[in-house]
């Protein structure tokens, strides 16, 4: 049975010594406002490590396969849908754009087919429209927004040496020079959405929701507590998940508007100079009076 609460979260993690989200278009240098000097971590980001910890807890369980993997080809599944639900596909006619289209109903059931069988399709949503085996949109219930340094961070490249070579012409040289982007500590916050309505199936709508469960919510929770802890790397260097902070809502709508609740958990450095580690700041959550129908958990 789908979710019938709607929630929002506030989840505090840090970097120490390592590159958090890498940006291509700056030589994978660690993502910063231009104009304030704020790190940033996508939102992909963040459910690229969701995806992948449900794949690593939840490996070969009937329904929690994972859409966007990688090696994936998309369409590759939109078509083992249809063969499942043993629709056929109805291939482009260039001489009789009518008979373009698959009925919708086939659309409809595929999709639930791949909301049924992928956690990152029925939690996120997915574009399934490509290619002959089209299975519909989703709109997930669970959304992100983009992690912000706490305090603006002063990214560092460093050189580093490497006593082997890559190519046979180079084999009398002693070492080869790299490079490494690190921040020397940061602490990030990003906020998150669940609708409950986007969860919810409605009887007899094409475009019902996604049947994002109980069990699904209980795994992302746990997938952000131990966001990091399977996802260590040389250049991520030291990332933890700090706090978890989540209000519960008595209702599919919400009791209460979701910026109010998120300016209720405040976070300040406590320190003159540069923070070096999580307990330069103050963590303080305000939710000793909350709105009727609200509640706070303190998940971590």
């Amino acid at each position: 049975m789908a979710i019938e609460n709607r929630y929002e979260f506030v989840m505090l993690f840090d970097v120490e010594n390592g590159n958090p989200n890498g940006d291509p278009d700056a030589g994978n240098m660690p993502r910063v406002d231009p104009e304030t000097g704020f790190g940033l971590v996508t939102d992909v980001c963040i459910k690229r490590k969701i995806r992948n910890y449900v794949s690593l807890v939840k490996q070969n369980v009937p329904g929690f396969k994972i859409y966007v993997r990688d090696g994936a080809v998309l369409n590759d599944e939109h078509e083992w849908a249809y063969k499942e639900c043993n629709i056929e596909m109805v291939k482009e006619n260039t001489e009789n754009k009518k008979n373009k289209k698959q009925p919708k109903e086939d659309v409809f059931k595929a999709r639930a087919f791949m909301c049924e069988n992928y956690y990152d399709i029925r939690t996120f949503g997915a574009v399934m429209s490509t290619g002959d085996a089209v299975c519909g949109q989703v709109r997930g219930p669970v959304q992100l927004n983009f992690a912000r340094s706490i305090d603006p961070i002063a990214a560092r490249e460093l050189s580093i040496t490497r006593c082997a070579v890559t190519k046979k012409e180079d084999e009398l040289k002693e070492r080869t020079i790299g490079k490494k982007h690190i921040v020397p500590y940061a602490l990030y916050r990003v906020e998150g959405y669940i609708s409950a309505n986007l969860a919810q199936k409605k009887e007899g709508n094409g475009l019902d929701g996604t049947g994002f469960d109980e069990e699904d919510l209980n795994l992302l929770w746990d997938a952000l507590i131990n966001l990091f802890e399977d996802d260590h790397s040389a250049a991520r260097g030291k990332m933890a998940t700090r706090k978890l902070f989540v209000f519960k809502h008595d209702s599919i709508f919400g009791c209460s508007p979701s910026h109010l609740l998120f300016d209720r958990i405040s976070v300040k450095k406590t320190v003159d100079g540069p923070a070096r580690s999580f307990a330069d700041y103050s963590v303080k959550s305000d939710c000793a009076q909350l709105p009727a129908g609200v509640t706070c958990i303190e998940k971590l």
